[in-house]
């Protein structure tokens, strides 16, 4: 009752903060989508840690862990430099460009007939497609942790739950069954739990827009951290504190293994070549790279450029180092209290038998009450991406689609505040449907996410190149989009090799991007400076700086302090990290020379990028 009690405070806190924005959020899509540009720069980061923090996620990672070991979570770790780089090169831009999506971008950035098909384009593909997999990927996590907590055929009467039994018998849809349960007694259960929870998410996100989506994202988050925190300090003290931890991992799975399975690093000389191609590309060939997306979103609703700068920050910062140390706890224990015989390491089965390890975790080790605050944690880590990418892909439906290509292009009229914000609202549903119909046909989370970043890869290059270089231009992004969706499933084909599907393609489509661009005609000159002015865009600006008066080397000046601030900042976040990890999951009888090294280095940088992080400069 205790636990039921705490999820049912969330839910009614959820909705009302959806009532209490409503008014506001129907005024226009600014205020509906964008908060009016209010947000400040710690809510605005905390909404995006809470987006990222997911119920999906820390699946992802038990499974990571099981898989590859603590190195694999580099996967994870390396988005960090692109966190970071949003937050000093490009949050400001997004904000100061006055667009309501990524996808209108295109019409400020662009010239040329096929500026408003790109615009089109993108807001399918992004705001549809990338869209649907990822809250897929977000469902197949709540069906796990749904299972186990929600048994809805001991709770309703026959009369209710026999009706839903044979509909999901009649179309032949499976969800779950990892619990043991009938297969169809499971879907069931699964379909209503997933119907409950997306009409309790709809129902704020969409009434309240995102003023109501960060209103929940801030105490989604809290909750998160605390729920968590508490779990990983029953996890480490049910086997017998960290010390003990690591000497149970290398006694249950051997030297060899064990030590594998705790390393910050590539163990053997293998794996070396892979692990450095894919943890080098993968956090800048991929399609959020300059916040492209939900990230963006955040950026343009702060009040401020230095608002939108701290977002990226704290972002960074509470998603890379706080959240990563606390789940490296939990994952690493759970290899202890449930552990798995070695032979078994194979195939999609095994990375979600240890994706479930999570909730059964929350299952069997946590006290009531503690067990309700987690149950919260996960439901409002569900709502909070459910109800960002809702709101997000609502966005280009009702801004890039309906006013933008429909209203203005197609019917030569201005589409009503009123209007459009009523589209907006029904977008949510026709977005639920399509990543429901994707749900079920997906396997693990990993291969899921595994999959989005191949199709990925081929647009993050020419995504952060359009800010920083003046001759990117329209077909520049056509280019790296069709080649994305042409050598993906090629590659699909040809190799099973992860780091070399990811290099291909980050290759393969960065040069077909750069060379149509020296093949097609320039961005015209008054949209470059119109541009220009308005964003004031750091990077190659040249030409376009002193057309429009300006001093031609402002742009590369101030590039060269954010690389510089980027990095810095990017060294101190990852010398902390492993360096404190390191020390906490330390393999026996090794030194702890380098671990207090790399925590002092980390510590010693500080000083010199937090000025130009936290400080009051425009």
């Amino acid at each position: 009752m205790i636990d039921l009690f705490i999820v049912l405070a969330f839910v009614i806190y959820a909705i009302t903060s959806g009532l209490r924005a409503r008014k506001k959020a129907s005024e226009n899509l600014q205020e509906y989508f964008l908060a009016g540009k209010t947000l400040t720069g710690w809510r605005a980061g905390f909404s995006m840690a809470a987006t990222q923090f997911a119920a999906d996620t820390p699946l992802l990672v038990m499974g990571l862990i099981a898989t590859g070991g603590i190195f694999l979570v580099w996967r994870l770790w390396i988005y960090g430099i692109a966190f970071l780089m949003m937050g000093f090169i490009f949050s400001a831009t997004w904000r100061r460009a006055g667009v309501l999506t990524d996808a209108e971008l295109t019409e400020v950035r662009y010239s040329g007939k096929g500026v408003l098909p790109l615009r089109v384009l993108k807001a399918i593909y992004y705001g549809t497609v990338i869209n649907c997999v990822v809250m897929a990927m977000v469902l197949v996590a709540a069906v796990r942790i749904a299972e186990v907590f929600l048994p809805w055929h001991e709770w309703l009467p026959d009369l209710l739950f026999n009706p839903i039994l044979n509909f999901t018998q009649w179309i032949g849809v499976s969800l779950g069954g990892a619990t043991g349960l009938d297969p169809g007694i499971a879907t069931a259960n699964n379909l209503i739990s997933i119907m409950v929870i997306l009409s309790f998410t709809a129902l704020y996100s969409t009434t309240g827009g995102l003023r109501s989506v960060v209103a929940t994202d801030v105490v989604q988050f809290s909750l998160a951290m605390i729920g968590t925190l508490v779990y990983a300090v029953i996890v480490i003290t049910k086997v017998g504190g960290f010390g003990n931890l690591t000497s149970k991992v290398i006694e249950l799975y051997g030297t060899e293994m064990g030590s594998k399975m705790l390393s910050f690093t590539p163990t053997g000389g293998e794996a070396l070549m892979p692990f450095l191609i894919i943890i080098g590309l993968q956090w800048f060939f991929q399609m959020n790279s300059d916040g492209t997306g939900y990230l963006a979103q955040r950026s343009m609703a702060c009040k401020t450029d230095r608002d939108a700068r701290i977002a990226g920050v704290i972002f960074a910062w509470v998603q890379i180092f706080a959240r990563s140390l606390l789940w490296l706890a939990i994952g690493v224990g759970l290899l202890v209290i449930y552990p798995f015989a070695i032979e078994s390491m194979a195939g999609d089965q095994f990375a979600a038998s240890r994706e479930i390890t999570f909730v059964n975790g929350i299952q069997d080790l946590l006290p009531i009450g503690i067990r309700g605050l987690m149950l919260t944690a996960l439901l409002a880590a569900l709502a909070s991406t459910i109800d960002t990418h809702l709101n997000w892909g609502a966005s280009y439906w009702s801004n890039d689609i309906y006013k933008r290509l429909i209203c203005e292009e197609w019917l030569k009229r201005d589409a009503r505040n009123s209007e459009l914000v009523i589209v907006a609202r029904l977008s949510n549903i026709l977005i639920l449907i399509i990543a429901l119909i994707i749900m079920v046909n997906l396997g693990s989370i990993q291969k899921a996410w595994f999959l989005t970043l191949l199709f990925g890869a081929g647009m993050g290059s020419v995504l952060v190149l359009r800010w920083l270089w003046e001759r990117i231009n329209l077909f520049s992004e056509l280019g790296a989009m069709a080649a994305s969706l042409v050598v993906a499933p090629i590659l699909l084909v040809v190799t099973d090799v992860e780091w070399i599907r990811l290099g291909t393609m980050a290759v393969v489509t960065t040069l077909i991007a750069i060379g149509i661009t020296y093949f097609t005609p320039v961005t015209d000159t008054n949209i470059l400076k119109e541009f220009y002015r308005k964003v004031q865009p750091m990077g190659f600006w040249r030409k376009t700086a002193i057309l429009a008066g300006d001093d031609p080397n402002r742009s590369i000046r101030e590039f060269a302090k954010g690389l510089k601030t980027t990095a810095l900042t990017s060294f101190s976040l990852f010398f902390l990290l492993v360096g404190i990890g390191k020390l906490l999951f330390a393999v026996p009888g090794t030194s702890s020379f380098w671990s207090w090294l790399y925590t002092f280095v980390g510590l010693a940088l500080i000083p010199l990028w937090w000025k130009s992080a936290i400080g009051s400069r425009e």
